[in-house]
């Protein structure tokens, strides 16, 4: 997924520090600068997944195949909401951890999609999302198809439509939810595979995800009092 081209001024530039999460001050980017960081980002995720060991290649139905697979479709919700943030939140600090979040994750989405070409596997595979997890099926069932912390097609919408405070509002909600969920499914993998570069990756995901939780909160309250 990309950056909608835009040249509106009033999104050329993002501050970078966060006040509360201790960042350090970064350059500022616009939204074109934006989308070709996410292409970046996308090719050296599929740089890095090239080292994946080939001594054993799971299968169609493995684990790992399948949170690959889930990851990547929930990664891709969240560099969505992180490129509406970016374009129409009003906190800097919203801005610039939504710039974070999506050029991150669009690097693993690459890792990932390597992994499966590695593997001579489908993008998308034979069986229904969440089958590798143990409680999948029973996830899915609860939240109406959707995996453990997606947003639904109405809140894509609201986040969409929002406008003002009610943007960073909508988003840090959201992406806390998102974020929750994304770290059940990492330890859903770390649980069952003994792939030295899976579990590489998933426990990388899981301390990115947890150290942004942190910021996020901090964001929401500030953001509750604008």
């Amino acid at each position: 997924m990309t950056a909608p081209a835009t040249t509106d001024s009033e999104h050329e530039e993002v501050p970078a520090a966060l006040d509360e999460g201790g960042r350090a001050p970064a350059r500022r980017y616009g939204v074109l600068a934006l989308a070709a960081m996410l292409v970046v980002g996308l090719l050296l995720g599929y740089a890095g997944g090239l080292f994946t060991p080939r001594l054993t290649r799971p299968g169609d139905a493995s684990v790992e195949a399948g949170f690959a697979r889930d990851m990547t479709t929930h990664h891709s919700q969240a560099v969505e909401m992180s490129l509406t943030a970016y374009r129409s939140a009003t906190l800097p600090e919203v801005r610039q951890i939504a710039v974070d979040i999506a050029t991150g994750q669009q690097g693993e989405i690459g890792a990932m999609q390597t992994w499966l070409r590695g593997w001579d596997l489908s993008p998308t595979g034979s069986q229904p999302p969440m089958s590798w997890m143990p409680d999948g099926a029973d996830a899915l069932k609860n939240r109406n198809g959707l995996m453990p912390g997606m947003a639904s097609p109405q809140e894509m919408a609201a986040l969409r439509n929002a406008q003002g405070i009610e943007v960073d509002r909508q988003f840090l909600a959201l992406m806390i939810n998102h974020h929750l969920g994304g770290v059940h499914m990492i330890d859903g993998v770390l649980g069952e595979t003994d792939n030295a570069e899976v579990l590489r990756v998933a426990r990388t995901m899981k301390a990115t995800q947890q150290t942004e939780l942190n910021n996020l909160r901090q964001l929401q309250a500030k953001a509750a009092k604008s």
